[in-house]
């Protein structure tokens, strides 16, 4: 099939919802062959009849470097080769501001969202091509002071850092690096959020109402901006954060 990322191989970690899962069905579409990740079988087999064609799911978590190991030697078995990482999976949460954040809550979201991103792309660099693309899922998040987000945001911030680090370090095999940040996006994350239905619904009205575009994003939206950092159309372009907001942090 002719696509943008026609023959490409890929590895999508939490892919098997939200952004994660759009992120997989349009690379499927343009040509590509996924590899999906996530911690729930019962999600991945949905997610694999969604997507429909192109795909093997391996069950993990990404803090798990036992599970990372078991996704890559799948990849090497089956395609021997990555051309593309996606680095998704991720924890949401609010804390408690300040110092009253639990140790448990800051080791959960440090563990997914920043210590999983690093050993994601480390453990998968023997199998990468020359010319791959790697594409970090960070959020506007780290750009702003949002109360109860300290550790998510931090978290973040340190994805968007490895971008910078490792565009740097790869960057004479022609591998890019880059970072994807999304705004407020109508996903399965917000309800780990640890608030009840009501103070959610509260929370994202407000968070709504600072988004100049006067709505939340799609899945679908940050599928397509994933796209561009990971094809051909965007081959002079590596070490930036494409943030996909609708405007939060730029107005």
């Amino acid at each position: 099939m002719s696509g943008k990322l026609s023959e490409k191989i890929a590895v999508i970690t939490g892919g098997s919802s939200g952004i994660g899962l759009a992120i997989a069905k349009e690379f499927v579409a343009e040509g590509a062959y996924v590899f999906i990740t996530g911690r729930r079988a019962a999600e991945l087999e949905k997610a694999a009849n969604e997507i429909g064609r192109n795909v093997t799911t391996v069950q993990g978590d990404v803090s798990s470097l036992e599970d990372l190991e078991k996704l890559y030697a799948v990849v090497e078995r089956e395609k021997g080769r990555i051309d593309i990482i996606v680095a998704n999976a991720a924890v949401g949460g609010l804390a408690p501001p300040g110092a009253a954040a639990s140790p448990e809550h800051f080791d959960r979201v440090f563990n997914v969202n920043t210590r999983g991103v690093f050993f994601t792309v480390q453990k998968a660099v023997n199998l990468l091509s020359d010319g791959a693309s790697i594409v970090l899922i960070a959020s506007n998040a780290h750009y702003l002071g949002i109360p109860g987000f300290a550790p998510y945001s931090a978290s973040k911030a340190a994805v968007r850092s490895f971008a910078r680090t490792w565009a740097a370090e790869f960057k004479d095999r022609g591998i890019r690096v880059n970072t994807l940040s999304p705004g407020p996006i109508d996903t399965p994350i917000m309800g780990t959020s640890g608030l009840s239905p009501d103070e959610l619904d509260k929370f994202m009205q407000q968070i709504v109402t600072s988004v100049p575009l006067g709505r939340m994003g799609r899945p679908e939206e940050m599928g397509k901006a994933a796209l561009f950092l990971a094809s051909s159309d965007s081959s002079f372009v590596t070490g930036i954060d494409l943030v996909a907001d609708g405007g939060m942090t730029q107005l």
